[in-house]
């Protein structure tokens, strides 16, 4: 194929081709050459032009298909439209002549198609340059088109079309003729004609002014003719052009002079009118009112009445919104008018009724739901109002007020019942689709919406009733504050107005409805409501038999009214659970024998009243166990069960009951019927075992009942058919925009589709889409379908002989039937049959014997053969399934096999098309075809019937079944690919367009073919590159397909192979064609295009939106759909659609898609997401709340005065989002959020001001977050203070994480202060609205949330502005006060609590932060008291900050302590196991109810951490002093102490000590804590956590509660394994580190206890008699510590556990192992060595809770660990610093060495040897790694041999091997080349040689001294170089200093002798101080100093010094004289800045 890639065609390689391969090479060619003209030069174009036009001429006469035919159009038009026009009437003139031919042979007729395309392609590309040659083509074409055939007439038409696109007005000569020509064609027996006669006309209506002024009328006609008849596709075009053409003659202006005389104007009432004659008249015109009319014997058929449906909308969206709402009031009444009773043909019959209502709500729907925006919506809502209340006056006429009881029956009512049920209708879906927006339109009383519903409930219509009643379920639904009012409002008129049959039924509907409508509602409604409903309903049932004429209405009423409460779940229903059994047993008689008595005793009415309250009766069962399975114990089955073989016996009789009684009760029992199907079908089959039989007798009696007319496949089948093989049966059964209208187009003539007075009982019922009504069918064929539902289950639990029998009966009962009505019964039976396989299927049963298979089949293969393609469909499913039950691969075999012989000898399109379909279902259950001789048969069966060019239906099934085998056989397939590929791609290049089912099953074929190739169509090899190209090739051909549907599966084939092959996929060409496609009229295609999307975005999501944007630049004038992406980009227009899409699945994958997009691009393109997001959310604020905002920020509109530009033009273009609904504008919100968590992802310079400026200026095209902070808080006001509460949650949520991540930004322009401040009158606002009292709860607390992340942000730091924030809280907090008394009546008693618990929550997070902050304030004064005294003021005014925070809290924190103690003591019972239900308070908690413990739950889990934590951190500030009880409760209506609660008065205690009160709160919080930490749920927030650590922390801060834990080991115990467990499951090194905290603070405690126990034995005991002093601590006298009792255990093991996860190697089983290299040390993180760090810590204190001998047994283990953390990470860091573990671990040797136990007579012995061991095995380290030396660090080692010789007692490092080796490291570190570590080993020998203990330090000095004062005498020669050597030199000095004073006298003088010449030697004269390096400088100056020092001291060597030696003494005058003034400089700043040796001394000072 590459060979076809040339501008000229390659003819040598063509003819070598084979026959079949030169159509793909020309359509190649063709493709390529399309690509290649645009970019070809002019010049090369015309040096080629000739050879080009030869070339395309003359395939021409190659019978190209109808793709090449169109590509080869194309390419000649743009090959004149390019180059010269020279030849192109040679062209044209040819084509004519091949149109002319009078060759009238099959095979000629291709050449004389291509010929007329291509007059079309060029006459469209050129227009007018052609000249008057047009009126001759024209001419000669309609001359062709007479005798033409289908193929003919419709290519002819499309070439019209595009002559009249190219040529414009020009053409003006011929439109009468192609008028006339395409009007003959509007009505063609073909609908692809009828569809391109409606393209030519709607392009013809453009310039010929006559289709819409003087021949409008007839043009109307004929439409409404062309409806009669058509396909889906015929009326979308049709009615394209009707409503077209009607809004152009409407809104015309340009008159021209020659019509102007016959020219009338057309009124709106005039456009509805034509479109309303024919929606009530259909296409018998309104010209000739024929006798027919007149008699009423002609019924409009429904697809006239469907096309002008569509035309209606299409009129409409044509004009476009704003034009509606300026009219709405009249397409309001008039569409209204089309269902009234002024039309009484159009509703006659019940079923013309349905439909019509149907058409005129779908017109609403599509106008006002699409069009218009919530603001519109309101005000349509309003008209609508209007309308109810004219009518609502009607009916107020007809009953008078003053009697209920008497009715006047008068046609008035009836006739206003239709227009009643439709604007309800849309009334309902437009509250509903408006959600809480809808609010204001409720609260304008002057329109009194609920008013107008709730009065039109007593209409005597029923369907009227229902409607308002649904209607009211959407308010509700809509706005869930109105639920509880509602409830109560009805309930009140039900229980006054209960001798009215119409106020008992309408109440009831909407009592049912409304509480069919809380599941929808989270907030739900109260829990008493439940109670109120079931004594209604009680009443009802009870005084049904009171009065007869309302009995049936009151038995109903009930029932429906305990059904609907059902759905309100077990926590309302286990209440009342036994009244309603005792009502169900009571209503059905107990006995046979009452039964009879019954027969004997009714009459017809007794018997109806008692078949509706039986069924009703059944239907309240039937929902109670669907909503509420948790109450389904065996006892309650038991229960349910008595009744049921009453109910069986008297569905045995309903037969003989309705010949005794007539058709009065046909109804009622078909009813009765349905619901005991109903019920059956959802009770387990073993419950009604002994019924089966009769049961199953009546089953096959209904499905089989001869009588039955009503053809019911349309709903009964597709359920059953498998979701891909109803692709076949066209577009009626696919999703599609008009799916709502088209369905009536599907069911027979005798039925028109469901409606809701068929069964009130589907009122509570959940709907399948949310906003549309419930549309059940009538009985007769409501009871078919669950009879079948219910064979199903019985039949799968049958025996097999039963089995047998019934399907014998079945197949009896089909043969004794005839013509219609066998199909009928036909149809019954297998719905039935199927339904029971699947049952089989999924319980894994068999089917039975031979016998049962043999009539199992024919009942199968009959139906396969049915004339019905939905029945065919079914029956090929249910032979799959039956071959899935069966699993016997001959059986299978054996089916395939009668396939076969079938499709070998029959010839009729129906048997062909049946068992094509079942070879392809056959193995779709039985895991795919693994026999290749099967599927070689297959293939080639289907290969013959898919070339079987005479029927395209043949065709299409047959390809479907192809492409279903290809997907079963898999790999399999490989070897037929290649053919299979060939023949797809033959087929498409030669099937005619109009052929749209062949063309889609060719589709899915290559659609399954890519699938199977799948990862190997990126292959290299040439056989791939050939698939892949043919691949290619076929979806190109697809996507030029007029078919939407082809052009969907085009486009699902592409996106398979991009996921394959993406390198070989265009993106580009694919990226355009789904923009082109992205408003598409076709649901499917839109849904194919947002499907392909969202998989490219998610690789490419970049390239996607540029190839978008630059496709748009390009195309200027091609390119018009209705989206608007040069501005606003793909993601705009993906926006854009997502507002207008009502479709939920195409909004899914919007949405998704988007957020790719967002996740990959929002960082790199901050400002345009931004800027996307700000327009939908600021397209529907009103422009006051902006401005508000505005205000605030006069900066920002201070940037220039064109904004009043913007403002006042009202162009659409500056705003791309016009009234986005309030689920877009929620999305634009979350995007938002997730906008600013990909920046925190992205980098630190999104959020910190200073560093997002300086990048911005190097790089302008940056882009930073913080830089947009003011659009952010903006959308987050907008958002928050808007109608919907969901935006409203949204834009707090938004307003949440902005406090949360900006709150540290500082700004850089005022230091000190941080970027949000300027920002807090916009929080202040948009909180407020939140707190209002009407405000929902769960908005109420998020906003508490929100206050108190800004409260606790620290952002504002002067009270006075925190207090308007503040006052919100605390208004909310007296709201909590008021108790349960002053509960919301509104929603569920659940609510209230959720909203306590947020205010309680948002408190003690404020708290929790005042205390912090006051405790990080108190610490960091203290340590700015050590550093300067200077910055007092500005301390204080941080410290008042705090302080005063707190003082915001405090006045309210003796009532907040109880109520949070109150909140944990609830949560504390609600945490109990299941089996202390029983414990648990009767009427529940403080906060919490009883009966909703179970909503209330997850309230207490969201904020029960951070409560606890506050409540920690209160009793901790008390210190646990217990106020008196009474103190703060004044103000509280309740005491709520958790010390009082839950006891009985009597039994409480009249006062608890405090002691009682401390214990019991500690235990609460301990309990709490311990309760959650020891099982924390997977999901547990980090957040929990850590607050519970933090508030375990605050706890043992004290001393009252450390006495507690201390004095209770076994807690202790307990504790550190919880804390144990919880570093073993929990990763986070935050956790871990607090949980270490918590271990610190229980061993601290221990220690306590033990200092305490051991100071009161010695008070107690005396001094005198120490020796027998009891041994305090762990391990007593024998040193044994008992795993599990023991907190020392416990601890070594916690601290064990984190040492070796950070450091494995100090795990001895480790080390020998071979997994470690030894001695290669590592660099733990900054996390590891905290946590290294504070375990050392606690390993330190563990031996002061020992007693001596305990110490001694735990000794070895700690100094192990300390010391082998010493040695793994002693490395050597870059500035000399320690490593933070070696700093702690030579902290914890410190401690530990210094502890007590060492020097306890009891182990001091045992200490001491101990200790040597740990100091050789320091020593040691430095031994072993002699090879990594220069890895180690010396200075570690070296401080810790230190401390071992300056806190050990000396008898320990006194032993001479010992010291010797010690001495050794000193004097080898002494000779180091590293400055650093001599001054170090300098500085610790300065503090030995101090050691008081001359035993100790004697040693060390003889060996080291004589060493330090020499190499000091060397430094006289070499002068320090640098600051390092300097140090080194001045550290000497200090030492030897030092010695001079530890000297004993006698030998002092000899050593100031050595000292002072070298001192002296340092100093320089004046000459040469002026010359000095710094260094030298310095050390003369210190020199200097330490002779000014030593001279006094010692003065008498010094003198004599000085005597004897006159040149020192020279040298030291000089220098003091010389550097007199300078000294004095120097040694203040000097006593100023102590250098940097004591700051290192600060940081390591171990000692």
């Amino acid at each position: 194929m590459e060979l076809a890639h040339s501008l000229l065609f390659n003819e040598e390689a063509y003819n070598q081709l084979g026959e079949f391969q030169k159509a793909e090479f020309i359509f190649e060619w063709l493709q390529f050459l399309e690509k290649l003209l645009p970019m070809t030069s002019r010049a090369d174009i015309r040096e080629n032009q000739k050879k080009l036009v030869e070339q395309l001429t003359s395939l021409l006469n190659n019978s190209p298909g109808p793709p090449t035919r169109r590509l080869l159009a194309k390419n000649l038009a743009v090959l004149y439209s390019t180059g010269d026009t020279f030849s192109v009437y040679q062209t044209i003139d040819k084509c004519n002549e091949l149109i002319r031919s009078k060759d009238d042979s099959p095979s000629y007729l291709p050449t004389k198609l291509a010929a007329v395309v291509c007059l079309g392609y060029l006459y469209k590309k050129l227009g007018r340059i052609l000249g008057n040659s047009f009126t001759d083509t024209v001419g000669n074409v309609l001359k062709a088109m007479k005798n033409a055939e289908s193929q003919g007439r419709y290519e002819i038409m499309l070439s019209l079309q595009n002559i009249l696109n190219g040529l414009g007005a020009a053409a003006i000569p011929c439109h009468r003729d192609i008028y006339k020509a395409a009007r003959s064609c509007l009505t063609d027996r073909s609908m692809a004609v009828r569809c391109a006669a409606a393209k030519c006309l709607l392009e013809l209506q453009n310039e010929a002014l006559f289709m819409w002024t003087t021949d409008l009328d007839s043009v109307v006609t004929l439409c409404f003719k062309s409806f009669e008849g058509s396909n889906y596709d015929v009326r979308l075009a049709v009615s394209k052009l009707l409503g077209t053409l009607l809004a152009r003659a409407l809104t015309s202006k340009q008159i021209t002079a020659s019509t102007k005389h016959n020219f009338r104007r057309i009124s709106l009432e005039d456009a509805m009118e034509l479109l309303g004659t024919g929606f009530l008249r259909g296409s018998c015109g309104f010209l000739r009112a024929s006798g027919d009319m007149l008699k009423g014997t002609s019924s409009v058929s429904r697809d006239v009445r469907v096309g002008v449906t569509q035309a209606y909308v299409v009129f409409v969206s044509t004009l476009g919104a704003q034009w509606l709402e300026r009219n709405f009031s009249a397409f309001l009444s008039h569409t209204l008018d089309l269902v009234s009773q002024s039309h009484p043909k159009a509703v006659q019959s019940p079923m013309d009724a349905i439909g019509c209502r149907c058409c005129v709500s779908f017109i609403l729907r599509a106008t006002v739901g699409g069009l218009l925006g919530e603001k519109a919506q309101i005000a349509a809502a309003k008209e609508i109002c209007q309308a109810i209340w004219k009518l609502k006056k009607v009916v107020d006429a007809a009953i008078s007020d003053g009697n209920l009881e008497t009715k006047i029956n008068t046609t008035d009512l009836t006739a206003s019942q239709h227009v009643l049920v439709c604007a309800l209708q849309e009334l309902g879906s437009l509250i509903h689709g408006l959600g809480t927006t809808a609010a204001p339109l409720l609260q304008d009383s002057s329109t009194g919406v609920l008013e107008a519903v709730i009065s039109v409930i007593l209409h005597p219509s029923i369907s009227v009733r229902l409607t308002a009643a649904w209607c009211l379920r959407c308010i509700a639904v809509a706005l869930p504050s109105y639920v509880s009012l509602l409830l109560d409002r009805c309930i009140e008129r039900l229980s006054a107005l209960k001798s009215c049959p119409e106020a008992v039924t309408g109440y009831s509907f909407a009592v049912a409805a409304l509480l069919g409508a809380v599941k929808h509602c989270p907030l739900g409604i109260p829990h008493g409501k439940g109670k109120v409903i079931m004594t209604v309903a009680e009443d009802l049932l009870c005084s049904a038999s009171q009065n007869s004429r309302i009995s049936l209405q009151r038995m109903q009423a009930g029932w429906l009214l305990i059904g609907a409460l059902m759905t309100l779940g077990p926590a309302v229903v286990q209440h009342h659970l036994p009244r309603i059994l005792l009502l169900w047993k009571c209503i059905f008689p107990s006995s046979p024998k009452d039964l009879e008595t019954e027969k004997t005793r009714g009459d017809a009415f007794t018997w109806q009243v008692t078949l509706e309250g039986r069924a009703g009766a059944l239907c309240a069962v039937k929902s109670f166990v669907s909503h509420c399975a948790g109450l389904l114990t065996d006892e309650v089955v038991q229960r349910l069960l008595p009744p049921l073989p009453s109910a069986v016996d008297l569905l045995t009789q309903l037969s003989s009951l309705y010949k005794s009684y007539g058709n009065s009760l046909k109804t009622p029992s078909t009813v009765y019927r349905q619901k005991l199907y109903e019920l059956l079908a959802v009770l387990p089959p073993k419950a009604y075992e002994g019924d089966f039989s009769s049961v199953l007798k009546e089953l096959v009696t209904d499905l089989t009942v001869a009588d039955s007319q009503i053809d019911a496949s349309a709903f009964l089948l597709p359920s059953l058919c498998h979701e891909n093989d109803l692709l076949l049966l066209g577009p009626l059964l696919q999703e599609t925009d008009h799916r709502f209208i088209e369905e009536q187009l599907l069911l027979g003539n005798s039925i028109a589709g469901g409606s809701l007075e068929y069964d009130p009982y589907s009122i509570y019922e959940k709907f399948a889409k949310g906003d549309s009504v419930p549309k059940p069918l009538p009985p007769a064929l409501s009871v078919i379908s669950a009879a079948s539902r219910l064979f199903g289950v019985m039949f799968s639990h049958i025996t097999e002989s039963h089995r047998l029998q019934v399907l014998e009966q079945l197949l009896n009962s089909i043969k004794q039937t005839k013509g219609s009505r066998q199909q009928i019964v036909h149809l019954h039976v297998v719905s039935a049959f199927s339904t029971s396989l699947k049952h089989l299927a999924n319980c894994r049963g068999s089917l039975g014997s031979e016998e049962v298979r043999r009539s199992a089949l024919m009942l199968v293969m009959g139906a396969l053969e049915s004339n019905n393609p939905l029945l065919r469909c079914a029956a090929a499913e249910c032979l799959a399934r039956l071959a899935q039950v069966v699993s016997d691969s001959a059986f299978t075999a054996g089916l395939a096999q009668v396939s076969f012989d079938k499709l070998k000898s029959a010839r009729d399109v129906v048997s062909r098309t049946g068992h094509s379909l079942a070879l392809g279902c056959l193995y779709r259950y039985l895991g795919g075809i693994s026999s290749t001789q099967h599927l070689n048969a297959c293939v080639g069966i289907l290969y013959t019937l898919s070339q079987d060019s005479t029927s395209p239906d043949v065709q299409a099934w047959a390809l479907h079944s192809l492409s279903l085998i290809v997907d079963l056989a898999g790999p399999l397939y490989h070897v037929h690919v290649e053919p299979t590929l060939s023949l797809v791609l033959l087929l498409l290049l030669s099937v005619p367009p109009a052929h749209t089912e062949v063309h889609q099953s060719l589709g899915r074929c290559l659609n399954t073919l890519i699938t199977t190739l799948g990862p190997e169509l990126q292959g290299s090899s040439t056989a791939v590159s050939a698939l892949r190209t043919s691949c290619l090739l076929g979806c190109a051909v697809m996507q030029d397909n007029p078919d939407c549907l082809v052009q969907a599966q085009a486009i699902s084939c592409l996106q398979q192979l991009h996921m394959f092959a993406p390198r070989h996929v265009n993106l580009s060409n694919l990226v355009s064609c789904l923009c082109m496609n992205l408003c598409s009229s076709y649901l499917l295609l839109r849904r194919a295009v947002v499907a392909c999307l969202r998989q490219l975005v998610q690789r490419e999501a970049a390239e996607v939106s540029e190839y978008a944007v630059a496709l748009v630049k390009e195309s200027k004038e091609d390119f018009t759909p209705d989206v608007n992406i040069r501005e606003i980009g793909l993601e705009g227009a993906l926006l854009g659609l997502l507002d207008k899409e009502l479709d939920p699945r195409l909004c899914q994958d919007i949405k998704e898609t988007l957020n790719h997009m967002l996740t990959s691009m929002a960082v790199e393109k901050l400002s345009f997401w931004l800027k996307l997001c700000k327009d939908v959310l600021a397209a529907s604020a009103d422009f006051n709340t902006v401005a508000s905002i505005d205000a605030t920020q006069e900066e920002e509109t201070a940037k220039g005065d064109d904004v009043s530009v913007l403002t006042s033009d009202s162009d659409d273009r500056f705003h791309p989002f016009r009234n986005p609904r309030w689920s877009t504008r929620v999305f634009a919100a979350e995007c938002v959020c997730k906008i600013i968590s990909q920046c925190e992802n992205a980098g630190s310079a999104h959020f910190d001001i200073t560093l997002a400026q300086e990048r911005k200026q190097r790089d302008s095209r940056d882009d930073f977050l913080v830089l947009h902070l003011a659009d952010l808080v903006r959308m987050a006001f907008m958002a928050a203070t808007d109608h919907s509460d969901q935006l409203r949650l949204s834009g707090l949520q938004m307003l949440q994480i902005i406090v949360r991540k900006f709150a540290t930004v500082p700004e850089p322009e005022f230091p000190g202060h941080v970027i949000l401040e300027q920002y807090q009158a916009n929080v202040g606002a948009a909180l407020r609205p939140a707190f209002a009292p009407e405000t929902p709860p769960d908005v109420t607390a998020k906003a508490c949330q929100v206050c108190s992340a800004w409260i606790a942000s620290g952002v504002v730091s002067d009270l006075n502005d925190l207090r308007r924030v503040h006052q919100l809280l605390v208004s909310s907090l007296l709201k909590v006060q008021a108790g349960k008394e002053a509960q919301n009546e509104q929603y569920n008693e659940s609510t209230s609590t959720m909203e306590v618990l947020a205010v309680l929550k948002a408190w003690a997070e404020v708290y929790i932060v005042a205390v912090e902050k006051q405790k990080n304030q108190s610490d960091t004064y203290k340590h700015s008291l050590k550093i300067v005294n200077s910055s007092e003021e500005s301390y204080r005014d941080v410290t008042f900050a705090a302080s005063g925070l707190l003082d915001l809290v405090q006045t309210d924190l003796g009532t907040l302590s109880k109520l949070w103690l109150a909140a944990l003591q609830d949560f504390a019972l609600l945490n109990l196991p299941p089996e202390y239900a029983s414990q648990l308070p009767a009427e529940g908690g403080t906060f919490y109810t009883a009966e909703t413990i179970e909503n209330a739950r997850p309230h207490y889990y969201n904020s029960w951490a951070l409560i606890l934590y506050a409540t920690a951190l209160w009793l901790t500030s008390t210190g646990f002093i217990v106020v008196d009880p009474d103190e703060g409760v004044t103000n509280l209506s309740r005491p709520v102490t958790p010390t009082t609660m839950c006891q009985d008065s009597s039994t409480r205690p009249l006062v608890k000590s405090p002691e009682d009160v401390n214990t019991d709160r500690f235990h609460l919080i301990l309990g709490v804590s311990v309760e959650f930490l020891c099982s924390p749920r997977s999901d547990a927030a980090m957040e929990n956590i850590i607050a519970c650590l933090h508030a375990l922390q605050a706890l043992f801060d004290v001393p009252w509660p450390r006495s507690k834990i201390g004095g209770d080991q076994e807690l202790g115990v307990e504790l550190l394994n919880v804390l144990h467990r919880l570093i073993l499951t929990r990763e986070s090194p935050d956790i871990q580190l607090a949980a270490l905290e918590v271990v610190r603070l229980i061993l601290f405690a221990a220690q306590e206890h033990v200092k305490e126990k051991r100071r009161s034995a010695e008070v107690d005991d005396g001094a005198a008699e120490k020796e027998t002093l009891p041994e305090f601590g762990e391990g007593k006298d024998t040193g044994g510590l008992v795993p599990g009792k023991s907190l020392v255990f416990a601890t070594l093991e916690l601290c064990v556990c984190i040492l070796v996860r950070q450091l494995p190697q100090l795990n001895p089983k480790l080390t020998c192992s071979p997994a470690v290299p030894p001695g290669k040390r590592l660099l733990l993180s900054e996390d590891g060595s905290r946590l290294v760090a504070a375990a050392l810590v606690i390993l330190s204190d563990v031996p002061a809770i020992c007693s001596p001998e305990g110490s001694v047994s735990v000794l070895p283990t700690i100094l192990y660990l300390i010391i082998g953390v010493l040695k793994e990470t002693a490395v050597k860091l870059q500035d000399g610093q320690l490593p933070l573990t070696v700093a702690a671990s030579l902290q914890a040797l410190k401690g530990l060495l210094s502890s007590p136990m060492a020097r306890a007579e009891k182990s001091q012995n045992a200490w001491t040897d101990l200790l040597r061991s740990a100091l050789v095995a320091v020593l040691d380290c430095w031994d072993q790694v002699d090879g990594l030396l220069q890895e180690l660090d010396e200075v570690s080692l070296l401080t810790a041999i230190t401390v071992f010789v300056m806190s050990t007692s000396p008898e320990v490092t006194t032993v001479e091997c010992l010291q010797k080796r010690c001495i050794e490291k000193f004097k080898t570190t002494l000779d180091s080349k590293d400055p650093l570590v001599q001054c170090k080993c300098y500085q610790l020998l300065h503090s030995i040689f101090q050691h008081p203990n001359k035993t100790v330090s004697y040693p060390y000095i003889h060996s080291l001294a004589p060493s330090i004062v020499g190499k000091l005498q060397e430094t006289e020669k070499a002068k320090p170089e640098n600051a390092a050597e300097l140090q080194v030199i001045q550290e000497g000095i200090k030492v030897v200093t030092a010695l001079t004073a530890a000297a004993e006298e006698q030998h002092r003088a000899h050593l100031v002798a050595c000292f002072l010449p070298i001192l002296i030697s340092f100093l320089l004269d004046e000459n040469a101080l002026v010359s000095a390096t710094i260094s030298a400088k310095n050390l003369h100056e210190f020199a200097l100093q330490t002779l000014m020092q030593i001279g006094p001291q010692y003065s008498s060597v010094f003198k004599k010094l000085m005597a004897s030696s006159p040149t020192m003494k020279a040298r030291l005058e000089s220098a003091v004289k010389g550097n007199q003034e300078s000294i004095k400089v120097k040694t203040t700043k000097h006593a100023k800045n102590p250098g940097k040796s004591s700051s290192i001394q600060l940081k390591t000072n171990f000692l």
